[in-house]
């Protein structure tokens, strides 16, 4: 493999150059880089920081250098060398993970039922569910579990961390410039995340659905009756509306100024001021009192003298109020002290405001008050972690106590913040600091298992093995078995290699094997017992990335690089993952194939603009550009060929890689831009999309694109409304493809009738009557097909397709053979079909839908290949299920459902499997899996009535 290139890529020097060295060479694309990658064509960009690995990804580990680590081969003709397979291990994952997941969400299920039974708390109980959702890794369960925490939080502390959380997980979908953190809420901009809802609202959820922010401002107030008003030029000087004086017959005297006061005004602010003028002391009888020593200033002591009679704060300054804030606390007056608390509020806009007020608050018990200035932080997350004054309040023993006196803080507020804090850098002293605080927050078992383990996750990433070991071991002693993983790890770590060995065998022998105990296990055996320990990991959890990554470099190590290119694929097929793809482009460098490689990179380099190669040590642009003289240069007019020719294909990475590179050349470029946020749609990277999509609006040079693409951000997230507003003004300004299909689109996704149907076919029309090309309309040609199918007109849908099929949108075969079935041609549609998979060879969803149009025996292989291709796709394995129902063959049914249960809770198949153990009376097997689904989803209709019909069982037999 001794080449030019070779050469070339060894004179960079690459392993001297680099000397900051990254243990984790493989980063996941979730926290990618907003910065945009540079002109690949020109100088190389300067390599950014690495960025530290969140441990919820399974990544590559590497040892920290090279030269002693062995992570390398030294004498490879790469520049840090091959990868090794002694040196890959998997992360475990920092969150709740029961050895029995199904069991675990009934139980939080029933937990629910029971807390709005008895109405008692839902918050925690939500909460716990969100932790629980972790292991599923369904980002939409997520976001619901906290939305149903935000809804059901009864005080402003949690409101306003949750509303804080989900503003944070919601980052991505804001527009550039993002509005400050406490500015008031957009026309868009979630309820439960408006800030003055989460410091202000009532107590009860759901009370007042209108944003505050959007409420029409309130009436001026009516002129008080009192005697006195204030000038409003200045707080200390008060005017009489008629002169009569009568009745101020009290005086406070401070220093050399005496206040004017009305006693019985005075008293009522509390018991302790009723007391002191009408009770047993001297100041009862006097009509001047002095409070020269009592810390209030005759400005403050004029201010109290004016609330006492109007009961309003109005327009005094912020020195005044914090007066009256300490006067209150001195002399209980309750109505008071909540004046100031509310009003002290209102005037925190950003983090200055909050650190110049929060010690002030904390110290007078403030809690409306402290609450907002802790807004003011959690919204500038993780920006305001690096404030050392912030990260002392929320990070320090002593802050944690201070917030807590203040009624502010709670297991909610260090959960989110260790979340934050593990995602930035797992090993720094502040994740550190935050994940003490957590655990002293943890009361409930779940919560002390969470952060017990969460714990140990850090220790052992920071290579404190001895204390990981013993944090994993406080979580297991509060239940959390599958801490016994860590615990194992750590040993392995310390060189008790055999001791973790047993520990696996022995959870192994207590519960019901699962993928992630094999694929422990096989980090402490060697040879043909860790392949297999792997391989048996592979058949319960086809979704394990590991057991991939290590087949693949134990391949290429056996010189079988072909086959290392294959095994890391299959991961490709149904997870883009940007490890597995650093891998991949590895395997065709050691190939000599460069044009493959540089798609990888390319590919990567969409997912995550910062992603460094080779162990940490080179950037992708850079590579690309070592690479340039080994393959092929296009100009503009090449790529738009090659993507069309990729596009046709249905090679997804391919065309993600093409228009990555014609960025390079034109990066301002919004069309292109918004391309790629439709291809990472497709390729379900839900999060990169949306920053492309950002990046397109931004870039976009014309009112009429940037409306469009702001409409598909208000589309994409929820806005469906507001959407077709941006539509309708972009199509006045000015008519185009992408204003009449984004139209098109927000009116098609409801249902609607024929004629509605008709008139987005109409507008769909107007789309390809503008400028476009074919790549675009194709779509618009199979949407339209796809509505004529709906509105029956079998004919005109055939149509559309076959016009899209003849510029080439390969995938109109798919709706083309749905016709052939509705016009009983069944063998037509399975041939059309099998066109399609001809292109697509790899594609599950078109094996899948091809099962539909076969005989049992070919829907069986065909359903057999999705799942081989995307084990993550649940349909195969209903219909197996059902089939084998239908041939009485109920174990083998139940088996087939609870295989892909195991690794995937399902709503689906869930409701499945409780559905055959009703048809055969095991009603409380019945019982656990409909609570189970409806633990992930409430509302789901025919679980519900199956749930019911099961507890009327279970009635008379308890």
């Amino acid at each position: 493999m001794t080449n030019n290139f070779l050469t070339t890529i060894r004179s960079l020097k690459l392993i001297e150059g680099c000397k900051a060295a990254q243990i984790y060479a493989f980063s996941s694309a979730g926290g990618a880089s907003t910065s945009g990658s540079g002109d690949g064509a020109g100088k190389p960009l300067p390599p950014p920081q690495p960025r530290s690995l969140s441990v919820r990804s399974a990544s590559v580990c590497y040892p920290h250098a090279p030269s002693t680590s062995g992570a390398f081969v030294a004498d490879s003709p790469l520049p840090c060398g091959l990868p090794v397979a002694a040196a890959l291990e998997p992360a475990l994952d920092a969150c709740l993970r029961p050895v029995d997941h199904v069991k675990a969400l009934a139980a939080s299920f029933r937990r629910m039922s029971s807390a709005e039974a008895e109405g008692d708390d839902l918050c925690d109980v939500f909460l716990e569910q969100h932790a629980l959702f972790h292991a599923l890794g369904d980002a939409r369960l997520l976001r619901r579990a906290l939305r149903a925490a935000r809804v059901h939080a009864t005080d402003p502390h949690r409101r306003v961390v949750l509303a804080a959380w989900l503003r944070y997980e919601r980052r991505e979908d804001e527009f550039d410039p993002m509005p400050p953190p406490l500015a008031p809420c957009t026309p868009t901009t979630p309820l439960l995340e408006c800030p003055r809802a989460a410091v202000f609202a009532g107590e009860s959820p759901g009370v007042d659905p209108i944003c505050p922010c959007r409420r029409p401002p309130p009436p001026p107030p009516t002129p008080p009756s009192s005697r006195f008003r204030r000038n409003t030029s200045s707080i200390d000087q008060m005017v009489e509306d008629d002169g009569d004086v009568e009745t101020n017959d009290l005086w406070f005297v401070i220093g050399e100024e005496e206040v004017a006061c009305e006693r019985s005004c005075i008293a009522a602010l509390s018991k302790p001021l009723n007391t002191l003028l009408y009770g047993g002391f001297a100041e009862a009888q006097r009509d001047r009192i002095d409070f020269t020593r009592d810390g209030i200033t005759p400005c403050g002591m004029r201010a109290v003298s004016a609330y006492s009679r109007h009961g309003r704060l109005d327009d005094f300054s912020t020195d005044t109020i914090l007066e009256l804030l300490a006067f209150s606390n001195k002399f209980c007056c309750e109505g008071l002290k909540s004046a100031c608390d509310n009003k002290l509020a209102t005037m925190v806009s950003g983090v200055e405001d909050a650190l110049s007020l929060v010690d002030l608050g904390l110290e007078e018990a403030a809690h409306l008050l402290v609450a907002a200035c802790l807004q003011a932080f959690l919204r500038e997350l993780p920006k305001s972690l690096s404030n050392p004054d912030v990260a002392r309040l929320l990070c320090s023993p002593d802050g944690r106590e201070r917030l807590d006196i203040a009624g502010n803080a709670s297991f909610a507020l260090y959960y989110f913040l260790s979340s934050v804090a593990m995602e930035e850098d797992i090993r720094s002293n502040t994740t550190v600091m935050l994940l003490e605080r957590l655990c002293e927050s943890a009361e409930r078992p779940w919560q002390k298992q969470l952060a017990l383990h969460q714990f140990g996750c850090v220790m052992l990433e920071r290579g404190e093995f001895k204390d990981a070991q013993g944090w994993f071991e406080d979580a297991i002693a509060e239940g959390h078995m599958y801490s016994l993983a860590g615990v194992a790890r750590s040993k392995f770590k310390r060189g008790h290699k055999y001791s973790a060995y047993k520990m696996m065998n022995s959870i192994m022998e207590d519960y019901e094997p699962a993928g992630w105990m094999y694929q422990e296990r096989s980090l402490y055996c060697v040879g043909k017992e860790k392949m297999a320990d792997l391989h048996i990991a592979t058949e319960l959890d086809p979704t394990l990335i590991f057991p991939y990554k290590y087949r693949a470099v134990v391949f290429l190590e056996e010189d079988m690089v072909e086959s290392a290119v294959a095994e890391i694929s299959k991961v490709l097929g149904f997870k883009l993952v940007t490890d597995c793809l650093e891998l991949r482009a590895w395997f065709y460098l050691a190939l000599e194939e460069y044009e493959a490689a540089v798609r990888d990179i390319r590919a990567i380099l969409t997912l995550d603009p910062s992603y460094m190669m080779f162990h940490g040590k080179v950037h992708g642009e850079q590579l690309i550009e070592i690479l340039r003289g080994y393959v092929q240069q296009w100009d503009m007019a090449d790529c738009w060929m090659q993507l069309y020719d990729r596009w046709s294909e249905v090679d997804d990475i391919g065309s993600l890689a093409v228009v990555q590179q014609m960025l390079t050349r034109e990066p301002g470029n919004s069309s292109l831009r918004f391309r790629q946020s439709l291809l990472l749609l497709r390729l379900n990277c839900q999060k990169a999309a949306m920053r492309s999509l950002r990046f397109a609006r931004n870039c976009s040079a014309h009112e009429h694109e940037r409306l469009v693409y702001e409409g598909w951000i208000l589309y994409d997230t929820g806005h469906r409304d507001e959407a077709l507003a941006k539509a309708e003004q972009s199509i006045k300004i000015q008519r185009s493809f992408e204003a009449f299909f984004l139209k098109a689109y927000a009116l098609g996704d409801s249902s609607l009738d024929t004629e509605s149907s008709l008139s987005v076919v109409q507008l769909l029309e107007h789309a390809n009557s503008c400028a476009s090309d074919n790549l675009r309309k194709g779509q618009a040609y199979n949407n339209m097909g796809s509505i004529y199918v709906d509105c029956d007109l079998l004919d005109e849908a055939a149509e559309c397709y076959n016009i899209a099929l003849n510029i080439k949108h390969t995938r109109a075969h798919q709706g083309l053979a749905r016709v052939h079935y509705l016009k009983n041609r069944k063998k037509a549609a399975y041939g059309e079909m099998s066109e399609l998979i001809k292109v697509a060879k790899d594609s599950a969803s078109a094996y899948e839908k091809r099962s539909e149009y076969g005989e049992r025996d070919e829907a069986r292989g065909d359903l057999n290949m999705a799942t081989l291709l995307d084990p993550t796709r649940t349909y195969p394995y209903r219909y197996r299920a059902a089939v084998l129902m239908d041939e009485s063959k109920e174990d083998e049914a139940i088996g087939e459902l609870s295989q892909a249960i195991a690794f995937r809770a399902d709503l689906q198949l869930l409701h499945l499997r409780a559905a055959f153990f009703d048809s055969m009376g095991d009603n409380a097997n019945t019982l656990r899996d409909c609570e189970a689904a409806l633990c992930l989803d409430p509302t789901h209709g025919d679980t519900l009535e199956l749930y019911r019909k099961a507890s009327t069982k279970a009635e008379p037999q308890s």
